[in-house]
């Protein structure tokens, strides 16, 4: 049975849990990607950075794509979730977990499913660092 989880989080982002949500019936293996705020960018420290999201869409958008890397990579299940808010460094931003027959279909349905959330969820961030403040380019 195909699955896909979807998680938008204000406060924290816990990948462990996350991960015993995926249906592995039936899987050989579960690829997983963890991303997390740098403490350092350019040689200047990084002291949090601030995402701000289109509640409203982030959920559909995120879901969207799961289905899709499910029917385009074959995958069983697919589940992700990304922080709004403040997110000091060393904490987790966004984690994607994805459930395969193959490992090979699991690596490449979370490289897409990272590489699609940077360039088509509406989340935008803000890095607040020592030298003060930058909004990154581009969406995710």
């Amino acid at each position: 049975m195909v699955q896909v989880v979807v998680r938008v989080e204000e406060q924290t982002l816990n990948p462990e849990a996350l991960r015993k949500e995926i249906d592995s019936e039936g899987c050989g293996s579960i690829v997983s990607f963890v991303g997390l705020t740098r403490g350092m960018d350019n040689g200047v420290e990084v002291e949090k950075l601030e995402f701000d999201a289109w509640e409203e869409m982030l959920p559909s958008v995120l879901q969207r794509l799961g289905l899709e890397a499910v029917e385009k990579f074959s995958v069983q299940s697919v589940v992700m979730a990304h922080r709004t808010g403040d997110v000091l460094p060393q904490e987790p931003i966004v984690c994607i977990h994805v459930g395969s027959a193959h490992r090979a279909e699991g690596f490449e349905a979370c490289s897409w499913l990272i590489s699609e959330l940077k360039s088509q969820a509406p989340l935008w961030k803000k890095e607040v660092r020592a030298d003060g403040e930058i909004w990154k380019a581009g969406l995710g």
